[in-house]
């Protein structure tokens, strides 16, 4: 059984005071946030897993309670009704909505710093088949999370600036001024036979001609741990809310504790050659950092190696989460002169590793950075280089 890693929980309100310019009242304070800052550098960097959490932000729990839900229900809607709920809301998807046998269903928004709401819901009398009532907030709780977001990830980026010495990544932030969100469905197996027989019952209705081998299928392999394969983020930092989890019988969902009271989400910690299981409050925010990240901060943040697994014998849980991903422009150029990139960033590729079944698999799946960066890089030219090596394609981030 896999070692479960409680995070380092970092306070909103001492995020706050340790990204201003405020001077600490007493010198008490003052040793306080030195051990907080202290503590930020030994999760995010070189011997550290690389993420944390952030807790106490004010509102929280309304757009977590709001959001996470409909990521299922816009998962097993209908093409057209997706569609059409998608446009309406300012939203798209990065993954193939049409595939049956899809096990994750993602919905996306590049959102910009200096935002103004503008989501509005039309109604152009078409008939209806799914009431739109239960989605009519879905764009603003998109852009509200997911802005509240951005400013955690501007805040921490600050705080690791002070630490490091410089500006590096929050200016690296503002000169991108965008961020990608997603609302992210990990779907459970009835999931898919529930999409199945939808689109049998479509093809029925419409006199088509049903492919049975395609609807005998479970939606995806039963066998299959993993969600998310292992890999890394190249951004500068990815945040997460922490996780929901549904359980579904038929039509009935509701939520449900983990029910191995972690997040599922693991991670590879080199220093300690294993796997970790994340564990974090309910209403908590995680941060990972990713490769752009390492490589600003000429290697005194880690990238966080990491993986989504699937529980086992538990056909109707489905993870629900929202994530955004803090990334520099596309034109920023990587300069590596005092960046080591043979021993920074290389995760399970550590030439004195021990090498168990595990890590042989991870060395298999993740390209090391190596093979995708090159000194005067644009980061945009690293995400197609990375994107290639991973998924054979152009970037999705």
């Amino acid at each position: 059984m896999a070692e479960i890693m409680e995070l380092y929980e970092l306070d909103y309100a001492d995020l706050i005071m340790l990204s201003s310019d405020q001077q600490p009242a007493s010198h008490e304070e003052i040793l306080r946030l030195e051990l907080i800052s202290k503590t930020i550098m030994q999760s995010l960097g070189r011997n550290g897993p690389g993420l944390l959490s952030i807790n106490g932000v004010p509102g929280a729990r309304s757009f977590r309670q709001t959001l996470l839900p409909l990521a299922r229900k816009l998962a097993l809607l209908t093409n057209d009704d997706r569609k059409r709920i998608l446009k309406e809301h300012n939203l798209g998807s990065d993954v193939s909505l049409k595939n049956l046998d899809r096990i994750v269903s993602s919905f996306a928004m590049q959102m910009k710093y200096d935002h103004e709401s503008n989501v509005r819901v039309k109604d152009n009398g078409i008939v209806r088949e799914v009431d739109d009532a239960e989605f009519e907030n879905l764009g603003f709780a998109f852009q509200e999370l997911g802005f509240c977001m951005m400013e955690l990830g501007l805040c921490l980026a600050r705080v690791c600036d002070k630490i490091i010495g410089g500006c590096e990544l929050e200016r690296s932030l503002l000169q991108s001024g965008t961020a990608k969100g997603r609302l992210i469905h990990y779907h459970s197996i009835n999931d898919n036979v529930a999409i199945k027989e939808a689109a049998s019952r479509k093809r029925h209705a419409r006199g088509g001609k049903v492919n049975l081998r395609e609807d005998a299928g479970l939606g995806h392999d039963s066998k299959v741990d993993l969600w998310q394969q292992w890999h890394y983020d190249y951004g500068i930092f990815t945040i997460l809310t922490s996780p929901m989890f549904m359980l579904t019988n038929g039509s009935d969902e509701q939520e449900c504790e983990s029910p191995s009271g972690h997040t599922y989400l693991q991670v590879f910690h080199p220093e300690m050659n294993r796997v970790l299981m994340v564990k974090a409050s309910q209403e908590s925010f995680i941060v990972q950092v990713g490769e752009s990240a390492d490589v600003l901060s000429k290697g005194r943040l880690r990238a966080t190696l990491h993986s989504v697994c699937r529980p086992s014998k538990m056909d109707n849980l489905s993870r629900e989460t929202f994530v955004v991903f803090l990334q520099p422009a596309w034109s920023k150029t990587f300069s590596l002169s005092d960046y080591p990139i043979e021993l920074c960033s290389e995760g399970v590729h550590g030439a004195e590793m021990e090498l168990n079944g595990l890590t042989r698999k991870i060395r298999e799946i993740v390209p090391p950075l190596s093979s995708r960066l090159r000194n005067g890089m644009t980061f945009a030219e690293f995400s197609r280089e990375t994107t290639k090596q991973y998924y054979g394609g152009s970037a999705r981030k």
